[in-house]
């Protein structure tokens, strides 16, 4: 934090010397903007209505070990009443002969209530399980998504502030070369420099302008950027801190990866979904049901007109074991073994990932830490140059070829600080991340 506040003095001057600020609009500070985002992100709303998706399908799996209860009604009107055949031995015929006879009348009404209730279920089980965990699914996928957006953002907000400085630098530029070429000019006009002296500057002032119309339309492009990931209209106005001075912690707490949880959570998932398929193969599932009704007979001939109902209730187990399926549910077996050693060669393979990344971002904020420190003692040290060179122009043991030149290390130098300080935001953002400490739901 020392070292990215360093040139702080540097950045309140070059301030003071006149660059534009928009007064009347808010400041945001970094916080500020990740916390507009966890409300209006539509990534996260999107996120947060996957997950209460989430826990209604858990729900809906719960639902199944209630009893169902239906209410069933049918009427039948029979243009040909049924046939049976009964033997004529019983209207005292010979025996081994059989007649045709119709039975019933053409009005039939039926109505009951039927319940069931699942006893044991090996598939309504085994998805109670997996709703939990595809439950626990999307709150990591959640946490990933959040992770991503406060990542870019902090990047975008960063971003800004670099180009709004490197802005500071080309208008600090450009009032040091308008004063060297009023100078110039007026040597030229007095036959005390040439005609070329003076296109030179010239050419490095329409230089700096293109560089910073340039700058000018990245800072809106990412100031643009940043609002969409805040869920701000575009035509709001929005300022950001013009100091860099990002809460940087020197050793961040290694809590655990979100991709690597995901990965682990999605194991338990494929497991979970397996044991399920094993289970519905070589475990009954039982069933216990019962009906109360009423079934009506109509009959609309004279002299014998009726519509009688008469009560039926029965209760009942169902009991059911899968003998053969078409092999279906080994197929499905085979397929989620395959997925869990997929899932696996990818667990290895995140871990030693996450570890590489780790000790990159590492050794990359300590390179770019000491960067800062360098580049900011050659930025003095350029601009004493220039101050001095100056100096001597004017004394004429310096021509503008010095001057030039002392220039143009000048910016380098600045360019050079800034880049140093790109990296160090970038390596601090990617150890934050890579350590589990951007997510606001550990």
């Amino acid at each position: 934090m020392k070292l990215v506040n360093a040139h702080i003095l540097l950045s309140l001057v070059i301030i003071m010397m006149g660059y534009p600020s928009e007064s009347t609009a808010q400041t945001w500070s970094l916080q500020q903007c990740i916390d507009k985002a966890i409300v209006q992100n539509r990534q996260l709303q999107i996120g947060r209505n996957n997950q209460a998706i989430s826990q209604e399908q858990s729900k809906e799996a719960r639902s199944n070990l209630i009893p169902k209860v239906t209410l069933n009604a049918d009427y039948k009107y029979f243009t040909d009443l049924p046939y049976q055949i009964m033997p004529t031995s019983a209207f005292g015929g010979p025996e081994g002969q059989f007649k045709e006879i119709q039975f019933g009348v053409p009005h039939n009404i039926g109505a009951n209530i039927q319940a069931t209730v699942p006893l044991y279920n090996p598939k309504i089980v085994g998805s109670i399980k997996t709703a939990q965990l595809a439950n626990e699914l999307t709150d990591l996928q959640y946490q990933k998504t959040e992770e991503d957006v406060l990542f870019e953002i902090s990047n975008l907000y960063y971003n800004a502030q670099i180009i709004h400085h490197q802005l500071l630098f080309i208008d600090s530029n450009l009032v040091n070369a308008n004063s060297l070429l009023q100078k110039v000019a007026l040597l030229n006009q007095q036959l005390l420099a040439q005609g070329s002296d003076v296109a030179k500057i010239q050419l490095q002032i329409a230089q700096l302008k293109t560089k910073k119309k340039a700058g000018e339309s990245q800072y809106q492009q990412i100031l643009n950027a940043l609002k969409f990931y805040m869920g701000l209209p575009l035509d709001k106005d929005l300022k950001i801190e013009e100091n860099i001075n990002p809460q940087i912690i020197e050793n961040y707490t290694l809590k655990k990866s979100i991709d690597i949880a995901l990965v682990k959570a999605k194991n338990k998932l494929i497991k979970s979904e397996l044991n399920t398929l094993q289970n519905t193969r070589l475990l009954p599932s039982l069933n216990a049901f019962g009906s109360y009704g009423t079934s009506g007979f109509g009959y609309t001939e004279k002299p014998n007109d009726f519509l009688n109902f008469y009560p039926i209730g029965f209760v009942g187990l169902q009991f059911s074991y899968p003998l053969f399926n078409g092999m279906v549910t080994k197929r499905q077996m085979n397929r989620k073994v395959l997925e869990i050693d997929n899932n696996q060669i990818q667990l290895n393979m995140l871990e030693a990932q996450n570890e590489m990344q780790l000790e990159n971002a590492i050794n990359q904020k300590m390179v770019a830490q000491e960067a800062i420190e360098n580049t900011d003692s050659q930025v003095s040290l350029a601009k004493n140059i220039y101050e001095q060179t100056i100096l001597q122009h004017r004394e004429g043991t310096a021509n503008l070829s010095d001057v030039l030149l002392a220039d143009n290390e000048l910016r380098s130098a600045q360019q050079d600080y800034l880049s140093a300080i790109i990296e160090y935001l970038k390596a601090d953002l990617d150890l934050k991340k890579i350590t589990g400490n951007f997510s606001q739901n550990k």
